[in-house]
């Protein structure tokens, strides 16, 4: 049925059931799994008052970000261990964390991706807006979305 599962993963508590999800459906299909944590860019400012970091210190934000990131993608593959289920770890850079995720499950020829809905209503969605709403519109892969 599925060869390949993408899992997009933040570290919380949310998309820690997609994670369990991905890996138990892949433990039943025999399928591989891409878990993927997205590190955003640093923002940089380029506005009158606005505040800029040294690059060094960009430098060591970023490091430390991507250390998190591989910290999250490496639980999955531990998690994925004891079912024998193959996980690959993958960090991606991007400022747009849905592109991110479908440009990876294209890159990795994914069947299926699996993510978590932070479950926003109201302003906050209007305001915030939805990378899981974005990928589930955008993307030309099966997405399952956990809540």
């Amino acid at each position: 049925m599925y060869k390949r599962i993408l899992v997009a993963t933040d570290g919380s508590e949310l998309s820690q059931k997609a994670v369990d999800h991905a890996l138990s459906l892949a433990d039943l299909t025999g399928a591989e799994v891409v878990a993927l944590k997205v590190v955003p860019r640093y923002p940089q400012t380029y506005f009158e008052g606005g505040v800029t970091l040294a690059a060094a210190e960009v430098a060591r934000i970023e490091k430390q970000w991507q250390a998190e990131a591989m910290e999250a993608v490496n639980a999955v593959k531990t998690a994925g261990q004891p079912m024998e289920v193959k996980v690959k770890p993958v960090t991606a850079k991007g400022d747009l964390i849905s592109e991110v995720i479908i440009a990876t499950a294209k890159k990795h020829k994914c069947d299926l991706i699996v993510m978590a809905s932070h479950g926003r209503r109201g302003i906050k969605r209007l305001l915030l807006g939805s990378e899981t709403q974005q990928v589930l519109t955008h993307s030309h892969t099966p997405v399952l979305v956990l809540r």
